[in-house]
């Protein structure tokens, strides 16, 4: 009776540990899903947080060389700060009532690279993005493609003279995408006028390019090329001097070298009075 009696606080003891211990884990579940939730809904309202943004003045049509801007030109959106290219604008203030230098498209960015000076009045000048050079060839009505060329058209050179090694006739092309800035005196961006009897255009080149222009007019008839302005391929192609295609690549004719043969030697025999004397002679 003794021992039964002893036994009965252990035996209720240990159901009360297992309520203990169930208690503690439902606890600890509880206190996990809560801080799970907390760090879920702190992630999403940082996400959910507003990028600060800038604005910034885009292009509210089609913008072409030449055009002289207004208000209703441009237009003022929002873009995140860390995005944006350099020297862009942010205000329509700072683009009105100037040229433009470099085609942008409706909804890109108006930067500072692509606007001339200030001023509704351009001149030549104006047209030119910074780096850049103007250059002026003369033409006829064969050259200009019979009064086809136009400012804004985009050309290939060509240039007709003899070739510096053989003497014969020979065309290469020397330029290719070069901008018609103006035909005569009308400038890109500006009405259009009858421009058939002009006899000077001026094309926008880098100063290397404008070297090469400079070279070609010496050497031959310069005659100008009108291209697709969606085609952007430039290949580099041979000159030509028949009416069969370009000139053959020259192949270098490689001489093999063969070495001299080796001399070979024989012995004589001479006779000088009673003595004779043996000689090397070579062949």
């Amino acid at each position: 009776m003794a021992s039964s009696a002893q036994a009965s606080p252990i035996s209720r003891q240990v159901p009360m540990d297992r309520k203990r211990l169930l208690l503690i884990g439902v606890a600890a579940l509880l206190v996990g899903s809560f801080s799970s939730s907390f760090v879920y809904r702190s992630l999403q309202a940082r996400n959910a947080r507003p990028v600060p943004g800038v604005a910034v003045v885009v292009a509210a049509r089609d913008l072409v060389p030449g055009d002289s801007l207004s208000e209703r030109d441009l237009k003022l959106v929002t873009y995140p700060g860390g995005s944006l290219p350099d020297r862009v604008l942010h205000s329509a203030s700072n683009a009105v009532k100037r040229s433009v230098l470099l085609p942008v498209a409706k909804g890109q960015f108006v930067t500072a690279d692509t606007l001339g000076i200030d001023g509704e009045k351009q001149s030549l000048e104006h047209l030119i993005p910074a780096g850049m050079r103007a250059a002026a060839v003369s033409v006829d009505d064969v050259t200009s493609v019979a009064g086809f060329v136009r400012p804004g058209s985009l050309v290939d050179v060509l240039v007709t003279g003899q070739a510096p090694e053989t003497h014969r006739l020979q065309s290469a092309t020397v330029l290719q995408r070069v901008r018609v800035l103006a035909m005569g005196t009308q400038m890109e961006g500006e009405p259009a006028k009858d421009v058939r009897q002009a006899h000077v255009v001026t094309l926008l080149l880098t100063p290397e390019d404008a070297e090469r222009l400079s070279f070609a007019g010496q050497e031959g008839r310069i005659q100008l090329v009108i291209r697709n302005p969606f085609d952007g391929s430039a290949e580099k192609r041979s000159p030509v001097n028949s009416l069969e295609g370009p000139l053959p690549t020259r192949k270098q004719i490689k001489v093999k070298y063969v070495p001299a043969p080796t001399p070979s030697e024989h012995e004589i025999e001479l006779w000088h009075g009673g003595h004779s004397e043996r000689v090397k002679v070579k062949d």
